[in-house]
């Protein structure tokens, strides 16, 4: 499948604003929920989960921009690079995490805008491509987030 400019960008700001409708308002306890299942062996809040969706839609901006892999994430694999990115923001406040995330989107669609027509259209690929702007993220908002929020916990 060839996407476009306009349906990418699309896909992008709907996922953004239902991920942020959801967390706009939470709680300092909110933040703090626990999610019922975790990427990791470490214990994922609702604010590392959207550390973790944040990381993933940064680095797509950067590979837009064909910047390099940052020093300290060469060579790690995926579940080390989980890791890495709750090592960063797992002390960090909500309203930082908040805060970064709003602005990676912010840089995102101006990465996405800049780059040039061919980006998008010059090969097939799938459906659901880029998979790090929606799809990853949707998967943890109604997997992750909104079932930490909706669970009783003792």
């Amino acid at each position: 499948m060839r996407h476009t400019r306009e349906e990418v960008i699309e896909r992008t700001v709907k996922e953004f604003e239902l991920l942020d409708q959801l967390v706009a308002g939470l709680t300092d306890e909110e933040w703090e929920k626990l999610l019922l299942r975790s990427e990791t062996k470490d214990p994922w809040t609702v604010k590392d989960a959207l550390a973790h969706i944040t990381h993933w839609k940064a680095d797509v901006a950067r590979k837009v921009r064909k910047q390099p892999i940052p020093a300290e994430e060469r060579g790690l694999d995926i579940n080390d690079s989980n890791r890495l990115v709750y090592l960063r923001w797992r002390d960090r406040s909500p309203q930082d995490v908040l805060a970064w995330h709003r602005q990676v989107q912010e840089d995102l669609l101006a990465a996405l805008r800049a780059v040039p027509d061919a980006y998008f259209s010059a090969r097939e690929y799938n459906s659901q491509w880029p998979y790090d702007l929606d799809g990853h993220s949707a998967y943890h908002r109604t997997r992750d987030i909104q079932q930490a929020l909706s669970a009783q916990h003792p």
